[in-house]
């Protein structure tokens, strides 16, 4: 098994900050995510924004835990990254960086490595991230045009 590192862009019309804001809210997930279930493992009753060390369960559609991930590192409306806390891949390490445009927007950029990728693995991965990357953009505008 070889490493992998993968990148995928799209952009946005939508500012980072609320790029960034759709990726801290969990709840939001299910709308532009293949994942049915998005969900922060914090004590009950405890509200409060995200932060370094927070973990994530993330649920396939199928209610079947995908992975649980880590955030270890939140620059606001820039960066969001995340690695795997557990399970199969917990080599898996993810950021999304967030740059302004220079034709107003957002540009997303999604990158993940992991450091044991099985090569049928590797397609399907590619395609995938691409797919999210996509997706929140599009997540993003859907907020835009829906506020304007």
């Amino acid at each position: 098994m070889s490493p992998l590192a993968l990148t995928a862009s799209s952009h946005s019309k939508a500012s980072a900050a609320l790029v960034y804001a759709a990726l801290l809210d969990a709840e939001s997930w299910p709308s532009w995510s293949a994942y049915a279930d998005v969900e922060w493992d914090v004590p009950a009753g405890v509200d409060r924004p995200a932060r370094v060390g927070d973990v994530r369960t993330i649920r396939s559609r199928t209610g079947r835990v995908c992975c649980r991930e880590r955030i270890v590192e939140l620059v606001p409306d820039q960066r969001f990254s995340y690695g795997q806390a557990a399970e199969l891949f917990a080599s898996h390490r993810g950021s999304v960086d967030l740059a302004r445009a220079a034709h107003g927007g957002t540009d997303i950029t999604w990158s993940v490595t992991y450091r044991h990728s099985l090569p049928l693995l590797d397609v399907l991965r590619r395609r995938r991230l691409q797919v999210w990357v996509h997706d929140l953009a599009s997540y993003a505008n859907s907020i835009v045009s829906r506020n304007s």
